[in-house]
């Protein structure tokens, strides 16, 4: 009787479970896929699935973050009051699309977009870890650095060496990298060194069995952030890692980045970026914080109009994949896109079809290999749809494209840290450079036509004809998709 009765009540706790998490998915409001992945779960690994929904279910950022969150409000409504005043960007000559995304973003973010920058884009990455060691050991006032991940070995090292240097000049130094990304960094002898000369380094999002109660493990600052004297800027997809050395154990060939280097009024706005970053994750008093960190108006200096869109789940989770839908469908003769991951929602995967059955000439560019299985098995499950529909897909073959690059008409560019996944959609901190002008866009699409130049299209009749348990796996995995 007492195993019948403890039977029945565990049954009933397991009910009342499973139904308050779905009730609780349903009423949160998140997109339909997601919800009904997690629900699924639910059903299917009872327990299991409760947990991990618990686990990694929720956006929980904690409550400290959140109170210097709320601190930062003042100082940033400030300081974007500021920023609006200085939007002077001439539109008549522009793409039709560029001043409607630029508007988009600036209702969404407060971020206008800002002429008189000078762009250089890189798409070597040991050319770039160079130029980054030349500005800092020209820097005078600040170096801030913030990565997703930091890793050891090779032309990095030399990095942290050019860091030590500033700080030993007396210049203030900061280094900001994802707890989880950088784990095998922060416990390195090098972060220990860069601490002894006086540099800040501080771990973003830390992660920790106690954590999990109060935040979501999961959610990752993957972004990419060089600001040097607030007067000189890098961003793109690049972790600051050698890519003769980096995961050279994973048989994917070298990682393929890209970079931007930037110097006019957009740097203030990465600067202040890396501000917020730091003040979620530093003791650090914010007037110190703001009196030593080179902000400050920068003059116009070259042609180019730019707009720096961050994102993530704290302040408009929905910015990104809003934007990006946006410039999918703002393309008329030609859509280029890089991407190491792709995992897209619905929305997208609409998008894409709409452009390629509209005209469009639609070129996706993917790594023929990845670094996650599981990915690659998510990825290829919307091959068929998009290649019925006219989109091409080419596989580089030259190393693991890790370039996050998006060109429309030849006229407008996208480089940054974003994937084509939902987890860089809604969970990720990400950060996006959307460029407005020709000049800078024909230079990234350059980039891209060497990406292709190195790989093999997909054929959709060959692609039809894979094995049954090959399609199985798939599918299986594009339902969860939503969760990867």
């Amino acid at each position: 009787m007492n195993e019948t009765w403890l039977a029945t009540i565990g049954l009933v706790l397991h009910w009342f479970l499973l139904a308050g998490l779905s009730f609780r998915i349903i009423m949160r409001r998140r997109a339909i896929g997601s919800s009904l992945a997690w629900i699924t779960l639910l059903m299917l690994v009872p327990l299991g699935g409760a947990a991990l929904y618990l686990l990694i279910g929720e956006n929980r950022m904690g409550l400290g973050r959140a109170a210097r969150a709320e601190e930062m409000q003042e100082p940033v409504r400030r300081w974007l009051r500021t920023l609006v005043a200085e939007e002077t960007v001439d539109w008549s000559d522009r793409h039709p699309a560029a001043r409607a995304l630029a508007a988009h973003a600036s209702r969404l973010l407060g971020l206008p977009a800002l002429d008189g920058n000078a762009l250089e884009v890189i798409s070597d990455s040991e050319v770039t870890l160079r130029r980054i060691i030349a500005d800092i050991d020209a820097a005078e006032v600040a170096v801030h650095l913030e990565f997703y991940i930091w890793a050891l070995g090779g032309t990095a090292d030399e990095v942290v060496a050019a860091v030590i240097r500033a700080a030993e000049r007396g210049v203030t130094c900061r280094v900001l990298v994802d707890a989880s990304g950088s784990r095998e960094f922060l416990a390195s002898r090098l972060a220990e060194e860069l601490r002894e000369a006086g540099v800040a380094v501080t771990p973003s999002l830390p992660v920790g069995f106690f954590r999990v109660l109060f935040r979501r493990l999961d959610v990752r600052n993957h972004r990419k952030i060089v600001v040097i004297d607030g007067r000189i800027g890098y961003t793109g997809s690049l972790n600051l890692a050698d890519a003769r050395f980096f995961k050279s154990d994973a048989d994917v060939g070298h990682w393929i980045d890209a970079m931007v280097r930037l110097e006019g009024p957009a740097v203030e706005i990465l600067n202040g970026t890396f501000i917020a970053d730091w003040h979620q994750e530093s003791i650090e008093p914010l007037d110190t914080l703001l009196e030593t960190s080179g902000v400050h108006s920068v003059d116009d200096i070259g042609p180019s109009t730019v707009q720096v869109v961050p994102s993530g789940p704290a302040h408009a989770p929905e910015a990104i994949h809003e934007m990006l839908l946006t410039t999918i469908y703002s393309a008329r003769r030609e859509l280029i896109m890089t991407t190491p991951y792709f995992v897209p929602d619905e929305a997208t995967l609409t998008a894409l079809q709409s452009a390629a059955r509209r005209g469009v000439e639609v070129t996706l560019v993917l790594p023929e290999k990845v670094d996650s299985l599981l990915v690659r098995y998510a990825s290829r499950a919307h091959f068929q749809e998009l290649l019925d529909a006219g989109v091409r897909i080419v596989e580089y073959h030259a190393g693991l494209l890790h370039a996050k690059t998006v060109t429309i008409d030849q006229s407008i560019a996208l480089i940054g840290s974003v994937n084509l996944d939902m987890r860089s959609f809604w969970l990720n901190f990400e950060i996006t450079l959307f460029l407005y002008d020709s000049t800078c866009a024909n230079e990234v699409r350059d980039m891209q036509l060497g990406y292709i130049a190195d790989a093999d299209a997909i054929d959709g009749e060959v692609f039809r004809r894979r094995s049954l348990p090959q399609r199985t796996i798939e599918n299986v995995l594009r339902l969860m998709s939503p969760l990867l």
